[in-house]
């Protein structure tokens, strides 16, 4: 007899980010090899759509609204799922990203980076504080807390599997977006820690590492919202990209699948790239 390693029938996964484009793609991927999934946003209406095109497809699931950052927030989504579908045993964070505040105008620094620099277009030097730790606390705390709140469900019954979204930024920061690149350092960081630190509960701590997808959170920078080309930044990505296009969320759902199932039962503390090579071509 044939068992299916890859097969998540009768596992509960509880996905972060869950109303924007990856984490719905996510959703779907693990609802089609039998999960029931759960799907957690800021923006409760985007969660709740999400759960709607999984349901339409086949699948059984569940959306609501949840701040990654709130600990009372998360504790409550917890209590709420564990109490309707029974477990947790999958947990996706999918919740991050970046906001043009966070954002410096230029890849390096000039003379003229000073903070009377023209209003639109800030410098390193005069980045909104705020902006800075809003986009840390969202990538890394928002990593972190989940990882908490579910993490002790799973320990209480004896194992489960986590996977962060990390970036490649993590390993070679992009220019511009500082807070984002070393947030998501510190993200890849605490998935080895906390594969570590988890092992003996029997629960695993991985992490996919995409390459450029075009969310939300990058389209400022990617694409000409005016002409709907892409920006000059978009076309260096695409140069540097040896499969010579964006990801898109099915791109996510191989590793994905791989690492929630049993089909990586001794995975655990791994940072796996996903991103059209972009890692592994220096650019010339």
């Amino acid at each position: 007899m044939t068992t299916d390693i890859f097969a998540l029938t009768g596992k509960t996964a509880v996905i972060t980010g869950g109303g924007g484009a990856l984490g719905g793609a996510m959703a779907l991927a693990l609802a089609e090899r039998g999960a029931a999934v759960v799907l957690l946003d800021v923006r409760g209406g985007a969660a709740l759509e999400a759960a709607d095109r999984v349901t339409a497809a086949g699948g059984r699931a569940a959306g609501g609204a949840c701040d990654v950052l709130d600990e009372g927030s998360l504790a409550a989504a917890a209590g709420r799922i564990v109490g309707e579908f029974g477990r947790v045993d999958i947990l996706i964070n999918a919740a991050g990203g970046n906001t043009p505040a966070a954002t410096a105008a230029r890849e390096t620094a000039g003379p003229d980076d000073r903070p009377e620099a023209e209003a639109g277009s800030p410098t390193f030097f005069d980045l909104e504080l705020t902006a800075l730790r809003r986009v840390l606390d969202l990538n890394l705390l928002g990593t972190v807390l989940p990882c908490r709140a579910f993490g002790r469900e799973m320990a209480r019954r004896g194992g489960g599997t986590i996977v962060n979204i990390s970036s490649m930024a993590a390993s070679r920061p992009l220019t511009r977006v500082a807070a984002y690149s070393a947030a998501k350092a510190g993200v890849s960081n605490f998935t080895q820690w906390l594969a570590t630190h988890l092992a003996p509960l029997h629960i695993r701590v991985n992490a996919i590492a995409p390459g450029f997808f075009l969310t939300d959170q990058n389209r400022f920078l990617l694409t000409d919202e005016k002409t709907g080309g892409l920006t000059a930044r978009g076309q260096a990505v695409l140069a540097h990209t040896p499969m010579g296009r964006f990801g898109t969320g099915r791109d996510l759902a191989g590793t994905l699948i791989w690492l929630a199932s049993d089909a990586s039962s001794f995975v655990t503390g791994a940072v796996i790239p996903v991103d059209g090579g972009f890692s592994a071509y220096p650019g010339v």
